[in-house]
């Protein structure tokens, strides 16, 4: 009877042990931060999932994000897949569920995909939000726009134009096919293209780098070696403007293959000052984190619904006022900024 006591208290203690290590392993395929420990003092959780880890313009982002909701007094919490896949990000939503975070605002990385789970998010009373990249309507209580989609895929083409002489091959190195942001300007590039004085102008191919260095490069380089006529790349992405300056500079092709699109101040100032890329855009990425923030908190604190017509005061932002989008309600920033020589080494060292 002892011997099976002793053997019955060893099968128990080794259990106990085996399910504190399962339970304290770390989550495969995400990066975490999670700001408030296991005990968040009765703080609500709110969180932020970008597209994928390692990418600059998202950690400026959740930055902003952090800062604003630590300023308002919640916890927070910061993850991201390893690649940027629906899957990786379902995963995470699953995760957080769980955790019955208050908020969850995501860039997301598929549209329509993200929709059963961020559902099963709200049903429990989570508040949804897209950022940067929306989801579709039915599965977001607001989205947050970082400038005005239209403004900013026409501003790209008239720039390429201005570059190239009115006259050429032009291509765009996009993020990833499902993007809703990146597909929504390149819609608008293609309608800016159909006025009459780009009629010399030929998109000849959109290309995806998956917001991923490598691939980036692999596609850049596709694209001088597919079309040695071609006069300009557009690439709206951080990732993706960074990894081609850094090819056109490596081919010698400075002033040759003209490069403008999003990037980062930090990441394209030798690009610009060496006239591979003779301007390009952006906005303030710790801005459009920060409004993430401001606009979670006041849907938690019930200040807004995400109804048309509301406002909500977002700190230094000033006065934010819910406006339609094309299927349900957004808060729109400014226009794009335009970074160029005269400007760029004011900026570079701020982000």
């Amino acid at each position: 009877m002892k011997k099976f006591l002793s053997m019955f208290l060893s099968i128990v203690f080794l259990s106990s042990i085996l399910v504190a290590c399962s339970q304290g392993a770390p989550q495969s395929g995400t990066s975490t931060n999670d700001e408030g420990g296991e005990d968040s003092g009765g703080k609500p959780k709110y969180a932020f999932i970008f597209k994928n880890t390692g990418n600059p313009y998202g950690e400026k982002m959740m930055d902003g994000f952090k800062t604003a909701i630590e300023e308002l007094g919640g916890e927070v919490i910061l993850r991201s897949p390893d690649q940027p896949t629906a899957e990786g990000q379902i995963q995470i939503i699953e995760q957080l569920i769980t955790q019955k975070v208050a908020a969850i605002a995501i860039a997301g990385n598929d549209q329509d995909a993200l929709e059963p789970v961020l559902k099963k998010a709200m049903s429990q009373g989570i508040k949804v939000l897209s950022v940067d990249s929306a989801v579709n309507a039915n599965s977001r209580d607001l989205h947050v726009n970082q400038a005005n989609p239209e403004r900013i895929g026409r501003i790209q083409i008239e720039a390429v134009a201005e570059m190239i002489g009115g006259e050429g091959q032009i291509a765009v190195l996009s993020a990833t096919s499902q993007a809703t942001n990146q597909n929504l300007w390149i819609e608008w590039m293609k309608k800016e293209l159909e006025k009459p004085e780009y009629e010399k102008v030929e998109l000849v191919k959109v290309a995806y780098g998956d917001d991923l260095r490598d691939k980036s490069v692999s596609e850049t380089e596709a694209l001088l070696k597919s079309y040695p006529d071609l006069k300009a790349i557009i690439a709206p992405t951080t990732v993706g403007i960074a990894a081609a300056g850094k090819v056109l500079t490596d081919k010698g092709l400075e002033g040759k293959v003209k490069l403008t699109g999003l990037g980062l101040p930090s990441e394209m100032a030798s690009y610009i000052e060496s006239g591979v890329s003779p301007w390009m855009y952006l906005w303030n990425p710790i801005d459009v984190g920060a409004a993430a923030g401001y606009t979670a908190h006041a849907l938690v604190e019930g200040t807004i619904n995400g109804e048309l017509g509301e406002a909500f005061e977002a700190g230094e932002l000033g006065s934010q006022e819910i406006v339609e989008d094309d299927e349900g309600t957004q808060i729109m920033l400014g226009d794009p900024f335009k970074f160029d020589a005269d400007n760029i080494a004011e900026w570079k060292d701020v982000y």
